[in-house]
């Protein structure tokens, strides 16, 4: 049992921590150098890592997506999607697809006279399944050593710890007050019970080791 109640805990904060990885906002310096718009297949289980924009695209078998494509200072490549979030999770409330394409358009620039972008965005980039982060903005920088900080997440992730914190000091203390004490009692009584049970046993016992001396 030990070994099971490891198990759930570990799947449930692993759990919590890949949400948490996916819907939380990255920043990526990076140069632009192409955008596209390609129709691409939403298959049934790779549908959640795509918007739902409206509810007339909730149905839908493919849709076309705009695309960024762009490289990072190291020279690695990755490809953004450009999609609204709209109402939808996770809540980043984007509505400006058209002006980010356009944004990510006038960015573009050569290897010989690059112009460096911090893209933000949430979302993981799997090959095999054509998975793609969405770019949330883009913003201008000085140069490819920019440095990022995630404001956003650190203060986020102090809040959810802090709450978490705070459940579980309320909880342990809940626990000690009411339900450790109510365990103790039945404990107890079972035990009390069990003693009765082996007393009465006992009686018995003797009453017919009396029989047998006669």
């Amino acid at each position: 049992m030990v070994y099971v109640k490891w198990a759930i805990i570990l799947i449930f904060w692993g759990s919590v921590a890949a949400i948490l990885h996916y819907a939380l906002p990255q920043h990526d310096v990076v140069r632009i150098v192409n955008t596209y718009e390609e129709r691409q297949e939403l298959n049934d289980w790779t549908r959640m890592f795509w918007a739902s924009p409206d509810d007339q695209s909730a149905n839908l078998t493919n849709r076309d997506v705009q695309f960024i494509q762009a490289v990072r200072p190291s020279g690695r490549v990755v490809v953004y999607r450009n999609e609204d979030t709209g109402w939808g999770w996770p809540f980043y409330f984007k509505f400006d697809t058209a002006n980010l394409y356009t944004e990510a358009n006038d960015a573009i620039s050569t290897k010989d006279d690059p112009e460096w972008v911090a893209v933000t965005h949430y979302g993981w980039r799997n090959e095999f399944l054509s998975v793609f982060p969405n770019a949330v903005s883009i913003k201008p920088v000085d140069g490819p050593d920019a440095r990022i900080i995630p404001w956003f997440n650190i203060v986020f992730l102090t809040v959810f710890f802090a709450l978490l914190w705070a459940v579980w000091v309320r909880w342990r203390r809940f626990r000690e007050a009411r339900i450790d004490p109510m365990l103790e009692s039945v404990e107890d009584s079972y035990y009390a019970a069990g003693d009765a049970i082996e007393e009465r046993r006992g009686r018995l016992r003797r009453w017919l080791d009396s029989w047998k001396s006669k």
